[in-house]
C-alpha cells in the first residue's frame, strides 16, 4: 500500500499544524531575502498522460525528459532509489536541463531500506560520484528512511551523516512513528533531539504532506532549507485548500529567512493530475510570495470524437 494513502478523506484533519518551536532557533540565525530559491515539480516525467497536455502532441517517450524541464524546474528523482545512475544517463540528464532546472535523486533503496546505512561504503561512494557529476544540476539529495527505521537507530543515522561530503545537500526524510510521538529520557522531545542533531550536523529535513499520516506533517526544520513532499488526492477539493494552506506558511517563512524550498508535488495515484496542481502551486506562490516562477503551459486534452 502506498505510504500514507487512505481512502476516507473525511476521516482526517487536513489543517496544517503550527511551526515546530525548533524553527525559532532557524529564524534567529536566518536572513530573510526578496528571491528565496524555489523549485517545484513531480516525481516523473515518463508519463503517456502528459503527451497533448504537458509535452507536444508529437511528443515520444525518448523526449519526454527533454519537455519536461522546460515546462518544470525540479524533479524527485525517484529513479535513483532503483538503480545507481549510470556515467550515461547522467551525461543525458545534464544534456536535457535547462539552465536553474536541479535533479533532487533519492538515494537508493539498496541503501537505505536494504542494508539500512549498515556496510554501503562502495555503494554510497558510487552514488555520491554519480549524483556530483550532475554539477550545477544538483539540487537537494535525499534519504528517505524505511517506516522500521525508528529513534534507537539514531546512531547508525549520525555515523552515516558524517560520513557523506559537505558540499553534498542531504534532506532525511522519517517515516517511523517513534521520532514525532516519543520523549526521551529526561523528558523532552526525540523530535526536538532530532532536529538539534541535525541542525549541527548541517543536515536537511524532510517534511511529507500525506492524508493518512499527519504525524510526519511535522512542520519541523533544521535549516533555511525546506524539502516538501505533497501528497495530493487525484485532484480532490483539499488538494487545493491545503495548498492554500501552504502557500501562506511559505509566505510567512520567507518572511522570517527561508532561503531555500524544494517542493515535489504528487497529484497521487498515476501522478496524471500533477501538472494542473503544480500549476496552481505557481500561480499562487507568485501572487501571494511576489516571487517570478515561470508557469507551465498546459493544453487542454483533447478528447477522441469531442471536436464533433
Amino acid at each position: 500500500m502506498e505510504f500514507g494513502k487512505i481512502h476516507n478523506l473525511d476521516a482526517i484533519n487536513p489543517a496544517l499544524p503550527p511551526g515546530d518551536p525548533f524553527n525559532a532557533r532557524i529564524w534567529a540565525g536566518a536572513e530573510p531575502t526578496a528571491r528565496p530559491g524555489v523549485y517545484i515539480g513531480g516525481p516523473i516525467w515518463a508519463n503517456k498522460d502528459y503527451v497533448g497536455k504537458v509535452y507536444p502532441t508529437n511528443a515520444k517517450e525518448r523526449d519526454f525528459l527533454h519537455y519536461y524541464t522546460r515546462q518544470f524546474n525540479t524533479i524527485e528523482l525517484n529513479l535513483t532509489h532503483y538503480q545507481i545512475p549510470t556515467a550515461g544517463m547522467i551525461e543525458k540528464w545534464k544534456m536535457e536541463a535547462t539552465p536553474g532546472f536541479t535533479y533532487c535523486p533519492k538515494f537508493p533503496q539498496i541503501i537505505s531500506h536494504e542494508r539500512q546505512l549498515v556496510a554501503t561504503e562502495g555503494l554510497t561512494e558510487e552514488f555520491i560520484n554519480a549524483v556530483l557529476n550532475l554539477e550545477e544540476h544538483l539540487g537537494m539529495t535525499f534519504l528517505q528512511l524505511p517506516p522500521s527505521f525508528g529513534p534507537e537507530k539514531w546512531p547508525v543515522l549520525e555515523t552515516y551523516l558524517k560520513s557523506l561530503p559537505d558540499e553534498l545537500d542531504v534532506a532525511v526524510e522519517f517515516r517511523h512513528p517513534d521520532w514525532f510521538g516519543k520523549a526521551t529520557r529526561d523528558g523532552g522531545s526525540v523530535w526536538q533531539q532530532t532536529l538539534e542533531r541535525l541542525y549541527g550536523l548541517h543536515r536537511h529535513v524532510v517534511v511529507t504532506d500525506v492524508a493518512g499520516r499527519r504525524d510526519v506533517l511535522h512542520m519541523g526544520l533544521s535549516s533555511p532549507v525546506m524539502t516538501l513532499r505533497f501528497i495530493a488526492n487525484e485532484g480532490h477539493a483539499t488538494d487545493y485548500t491545503r495548498t492554500d494552506a501552504w502557500i501562506q506558511r511559505l509566505k510567512t517563512w520567507f518572511e522570517k529567512g527561508l532561503q531555500t524550498a524544494y517542493l515535489f508535488i504528487h497529484g497521487g495515484g498515476d501522478n496524471d493530475t500533477a501538472p494542473e496542481l503544480i500549476l496552481y502551486w505557481v500561480k499562487e506562490l507568485n501572487k501571494h510570495c511576489g516571487l517570478n516562477l515561470r508557469e507551465p503551459v498546459l493544453q487542454p486534452k483533447v478528447v477522441q470524437g469531442s471536436l464533433f
